[in-house]
């Protein structure tokens, strides 16, 4: 299910926050990061969950095994220029491909207007940056309690932009969402279109909460999505209607 679009006909504000959030991922992306290419710059900036545990930069090379324990690849850590947990916040703004990004700045275009919306523009930021450095605070402690590599870098919005989502699916639960699903443009209540997400995020990270499967921090996820739902309430500044539409 991929969602393409949703209700915006009673938002009240332009959302410029959500779009120079965008802007900023996607600045990053292609000058800093030399659209995927500049290993260097990312590994120097994404969160390493050893780092924030123990206040102590790491540089070194990381070896990447196989399903039998081989070494078929290396992970270069690179020297860190700024303390090691502000990477908390620079690592939001990495992403790992042309297909993270753009999947991430999807889900933030649909969803984080209307959020915005709600909060008005400072507390959206607030919120934003929260629920992000809480999601990367949530893998760091699944990593050190689930016995994940502590040494694999984790980067992008998607903690943040789950933290969206969670505030999203309690302010405005029966919003409809455009989505494509089984080859067809169907509209949905926000509540089954972000349901469905956290329960593939739940059953993707049961019994890996610690690491990372397939590149995807779930742990992050998850932990964003339940700190965007606790928090929503206390930075929604605007009623709503109770249906959230026109």
């Amino acid at each position: 299910m991929i969602p393409i679009g949703d209700d915006n006909s009673d938002r009240r504000t332009t959302p410029f926050v959500n779009w120079l959030l965008i802007a900023a991922n996607v600045f990053v992306f292609v000058v800093f990061q030399g659209l995927g290419t500049n290993q260097r710059f990312t590994m120097a900036f994404a969160t390493v969950p050893a780092e924030i545990l123990t206040g102590k930069d790491i540089a070194e090379a990381i070896p990447i095994r196989d399903a039998y324990g081989r070494t078929v690849d290396q992970l270069v850590l690179e020297p860190t220029p700024i303390p090691v947990f502000l990477t908390l916040f620079t690592a939001m703004f990495l992403h790992g491909g042309l297909a993270h990004i753009a999947g991430n700045m999807l889900y933030l275009w649909i969803f984080g207007d209307n959020v915005e919306d709600a909060m008005g523009h400072l507390r959206y930021l607030i919120f934003y940056l929260l629920t992000g450095v809480l999601a990367s605070l949530s893998h760091v402690f699944v990593t050190a309690a689930f016995g994940g590599n502590p040494l694999i870098p984790s980067l992008g919005a998607s903690g943040a932009i789950s933290g969206v989502l969670g505030g999203y699916i309690v302010l405005y639960p029966q919003r409809r969402v455009r989505v494509i699903w089984l080859y067809q443009i169907l509209q949905v209540p926000a509540l089954f279109a972000i349901g469905i997400w956290f329960l593939f995020q739940l059953i993707s990270g049961a019994g890996m909460l610690g690491g990372s499967m397939g590149g995807v921090a779930y742990g992050a996820h998850i932990g964003g999505f339940l700190a965007g739902v606790l928090l929503v309430r206390l930075f929604a500044a605007r009623p709503r209607p109770a249906y959230g539409g026109a």
